[in-house]
């Protein structure tokens, strides 16, 4: 995994990535959206495997993209072509008098498929990561369907699994044991992801919004609200997965959405969120930051393709300030040196989200690397000792 540090010089574009299974309520929820005056210099892009049809877009698809100007401010986009070239283009596209006419992108994607891939797209090519910033990752779960659909499609689940917002859709239609229910499911599988209940297909911006590292306006990233790292120590300590190493892998005290709806769902081997774990590491020492690269980049070499998502702080030696870095199986960002600690807490914390990987395999994996780079490093220094041209 290559890794590189960057500051906060230009300020990158946020991008939220709108997502969600076929008839969960996308189409109400974005045509609420993009009336809304929060959503001024907003550019929202719509691929052309979506299902969208919103209600200003209902024209036939032309050769080229179509634009239209909202009201409000929002421009929206519908694609044929190529995301990355169309991320490449709409800096000078929708531009003005040399100014660019948006300061955020909502980009929806289809609902068969993971969205994974549009994640790599934004992290893997130079030009766009320089430029753009995954803000969050918003799903939208239909409360009345949403059970059958997480059981009997895989794809959905992995919405789910990487999403920074749960967004249950019809929630008025359902009753309260299905809610219920829905919502303990979704807190196991995720439960760094924060859950909402739109009324109608209708939701402030904000709560959608600003769901990353950095606020606009904002000079203090918001690390703890970003990892939401109590919600998944209480899961941990719930799963049983009890164990006391050297480098410190911490329990914490936070929240669940349900202890006994995982006992529940752990017995139904149907389920495809039985293949999702997440869970998050902490570790109280600094780490040698060329041996955590190399240990991470063994990992994802490995196992890329199951790591869904992982998100963390880490506490570098020789290093005063933490480092942030984000991933998608196996590609990272950039990462990226924050100004100051967020608070007093300086061991690192890292969430993932895996499939088919179990908590004990990566915490295997580690201790194991780091005791053979402790014995190679004994053995080195035993080496030097016994060298006749030692001094």
């Amino acid at each position: 995994m290559s890794q590189s540090t960057s500051t906060s010089g230009d300020a990158p574009i946020p991008v939220s990535l709108l997502t969600g299974f076929l008839g969960s309520g996308k189409t109400t929820l974005l045509n609420y959206l993009i009336a809304q005056p929060e959503m001024k210099d907003t550019l929202v892009i719509i691929n052309e495997f979506g299902e969208i049809g919103l209600d200003h877009l209902l024209v036939a698809h032309s050769q080229e993209d179509t634009v239209v100007e909202m009201s409000s401010g929002c421009l929206c986009c519908t694609i044929r072509g190529d995301l990355k070239k169309t991320l490449k283009d709409i800096t000078w596209r929708f531009a003005e008098g040399g100014k660019r006419k948006f300061n955020r992108v909502v980009i929806e994607t289809t609902g068969l498929a993971s969205p994974v891939p549009i994640l790599h797209t934004l992290m893997t090519d130079p030009f766009i990561a320089q430029r753009y910033r995954l803000d969050g990752v918003i799903v939208t779960v239909d409360a009345v369907n949403g059970m059958s659909t997480l059981d009997n499609h895989v794809e959905a689940v992995q919405q789910a699994a990487v999403a920074d917002r749960l967004l249950l859709t019809k929630s008025d239609l359902a009753d309260a044991a299905q809610l219920a229910q829905l919502r303990a499911r979704l807190g196991v599988l995720n439960p760094g992801a924060r859950q909402l209940l739109p009324q109608h297909g209708k939701i402030a911006p904000a709560e959608l919004l600003d769901a990353g590292l950095f606020k606009p306006g904002e000079k203090a990233p918001d690390v703890a609200r970003w990892l939401n790292e109590e919600a998944f120590a209480d899961k941990h300590e719930h799963d049983g997965h009890h164990h006391h190493h050297d480098h410190g892998h911490g329990h914490h005290h936070g929240h669940d959405h349900d202890h006994h709806a995982h006992h529940d769902h752990a017995h139904d081997v149907n389920r495809h969120d039985d293949h999702i774990r997440a869970f998050c590491f902490t570790f109280d020492e600094p780490i040698d930051p060329a041996l955590f690269d190399e240990w991470l980049s063994l990992l994802v070499g490995f196992k890329g393709p199951n790591i869904l998502r992982i998100k963390g702080i880490l506490n570098l030696k020789g290093e005063d300030r933490p480092t942030v870095i984000h991933g998608v199986q196996h590609i990272f960002h950039p990462t990226v040196t924050l100004p100051e600690w967020p608070s007093g807490d300086r061991r690192s914390r890292i969430v993932f989200i895996t499939r088919d990987i179990e908590r004990a395999t990566i915490e295997r994996s580690f201790d194991a690397f780091m005791q053979a780079q402790a014995i190679e490093q004994e053995q080195r220094e035993k080496q030097q000792q016994s060298s006749p041209y030692s001094y």
